[in-house]
């Protein structure tokens, strides 16, 4: 059925897992059951409150994650990046034979999934953003061989649960991690600068950051709502020859658009270090 979703799995349901996880039974979904682990008993009581939520803490149930793995469609993966060979090759023979496993830990490649589970098995690998926690992530895909044009349908809407997803190639999950990934992190450090520039223009820190903060939210919300160009949008605050336009002025001579090139190719070339070790 288009407007639910077969039970799930989250091992190791941390800040981003946990996040999808919350979005989820937020969304009111039908859910073929949810299960989620934790190491720890105080994480996992913190998931049981949650409707419809079986949660195991690895602490008490050792065997948890092979146990969650075996009555999932979608096993989800959101152990830290250096435990993910570990916890594959303790689920793999746990796994259904119609099994989807997406990924949730950066860094992690297809074919390391493929070496400790088989090549037979149907994985996904997502790089969501924390505005999942707000029901407003931005989440890449990328699907290995084995998965079906189903498989990714369901996956894609266990996403846009908690926002919006986007399918992309393998190759250029990594260069959307640096854009939508990193991404509130640029929009944070513009807000922080922009309310600094507030406060030495003689506005007190609260006045400045409810006018900066609320201008951010304000701008976004014409954005979304209007359906128009941020092109368009900014020239219709710009007008001929008056104040926006010498502003934006010194930030064109700043060259933005260079240095937005320059970070996110800097986030590239270390998220490719990390990958080789």
């Amino acid at each position: 059925m288009a407007d639910s979703l077969p039970s799930l799995a989250f091992l190791g349901a941390g800040s981003m897992g946990g996040a999808i996880l919350r979005g989820v039974v937020a969304s009111g979904i039908e859910v073929d059951g949810i299960t989620a682990t934790n190491r720890t008993a105080e994480k996992a009581a913190a998931l049981a409150a949650l409707d419809g939520v079986t949660s195991i803490a690895l602490e008490d149930q050792p065997t948890g994650n092979a146990d969650a793995a075996a009555g999932a469609r979608i096993v989800l993966v959101g152990v830290k990046p250096a435990m993910v060979p570990d916890l594959l090759r303790e689920i793999a023979p746990s796994l259904r034979d119609d099994a989807i496993v997406v990924s949730l830990a950066a860094g992690v490649t297809l074919a390391t999934y493929a070496a400790n589970l088989g090549d037979g098995v149907s994985v996904i690998r997502s790089m969501p953003n924390t505005p999942a926690t707000v029901g407003r992530a931005v989440t890449g895909l990328a699907s290995g061989p084995a998965v079906t044009d189903q498989e990714r349908a369901i996956v894609r809407r266990l996403f846009e649960q908690v926002g919006v997803a986007i399918e992309v190639s393998e190759e250029q999950i990594d260069a959307l991690g640096t854009i939508s990934g990193s991404g509130p992190a640029y929009v944070y450090l513009l807000i922080e600068e922009l309310t600094r520039a507030a406060v030495a223009k003689g506005f007190g820190e609260a006045d400045a950051r409810l006018m900066v903060e609320q201008t951010f939210i304000g701008a976004t919300a014409l954005l979304e709502a209007s359906g128009q160009d941020p092109t368009a949008l900014r020239l219709a605050v710009t007008s001929p020859k008056g104040t926006t336009e010498r502003a934006i002025a010194v930030l064109q001579d700043a060259h933005l658009d260079g240095l937005f090139t320059e970070a996110t190719d800097a986030a590239l070339a270390r998220s490719r270090e990390l990958a080789a070790g």
